[in-house]
């Protein structure tokens, strides 16, 4: 193992590495970091370690490796790319990329030139965050569990509930207040308020979006970031206005990784 590639956000550490031919990928939470440093040492003593993101500067100091820092956004644009073409994805020339980690940022990309448009303080560190207090767990996969048993509907104030018994003059289903229902509905289970959660992150993240495909005159959007990394009830959300907004959401199976695999191609 010559190089790694790590991602190290805010909330995890991604790697993606080669052996015998094949691309891998771990992932460690922040609070293992000395699990990783440990596994560094033991499999890859000569690897040299192609950093990025936020505790990229902690790798770098604590391990014995050397280390070389990657551009955080390139290394996000570099492996999306590669993953694009690895999973077979209809070739285009221009498309938005929604990177959903700790926060969230939006990028345009061309084949010759990429721009962050806008992001957000919404992402995984307010799922991780809120999800807490909600449940009391501080595991990411055990609260996307919990988020994908419940239902939004008891906990989310509906446009429906407000004009009822009267029709809606705009879509009844639509949101008019997240978390609207929260402290007035006592059937609301823990996993209901979960699931608004993540409707709550999904519906602000896809407008940020849409607004982004709109201004750049493309359709094409590309959901990559490790707040994804089996949540099917986040791609959920961010798949579901495409009845109402003009837009093609791509989901890379990788796309937990495309920090670290960009890393490492760099």
């Amino acid at each position: 193992m010559r190089r790694i590639g790590i991602d190290a956000g805010g909330s995890l550490i991604k790697l993606a590495y080669e052996e015998s031919g094949r691309l891998h990928v771990k992932t460690y939470p922040n609070q293992d970091r000395e699990q990783l440093l440990q596994w560094l040492t033991s499999v890859a003593p000569d690897a040299t370690l192609h950093v990025t993101g936020g505790k990229s500067g902690y790798l770098a100091m604590t391990a014995t490796q050397r280390t070389r820092y990657v551009d955080e956004f390139q290394a996000i644009i570099e492996g999306t790319r590669y993953l694009l073409d690895q999973e077979k994805h209809s070739p285009s020339n221009e498309y938005i990329i929604v990177s959903i980690g700790t926060g969230t940022s939006i990028f345009h990309v061309t084949p010759t030139h990429y721009e962050r448009l806008s992001g957000s303080g919404i992402g995984g560190g307010t799922f991780m965050g809120l999800g807490s207090l909600i449940t009391g767990e501080k595991d990411f996969f055990k609260l996307v569990e919990l988020a994908a048993k419940g239902d939004h509907k008891n906990s989310d104030l509906l446009v429906k509930d407000i004009y009822a018994p009267d029709e809606a003059p705009l879509f009844g289903d639509l949101t008019a207040a997240n978390f609207g229902k929260a402290h007035d509905n006592d059937s609301a289970t823990t996993e209901d308020h979960m699931t608004a959660l993540i409707q709550l992150i999904g519906e602000t993240i896809i407008l940020l979006a849409g607004q982004a495909a709109i201004a750049k005159n493309t359709q094409k959007i590309v959901f990559v970031g490790s707040t994804l990394d089996r949540n099917k009830a986040l791609q959920d959300v961010l798949s579901s206005f495409q009845d109402r907004m003009a837009y093609v959401p791509v989901f890379l199976s990788r796309g937990p990784y495309a920090g670290a695999i960009g890393s490492l191609l760099l």
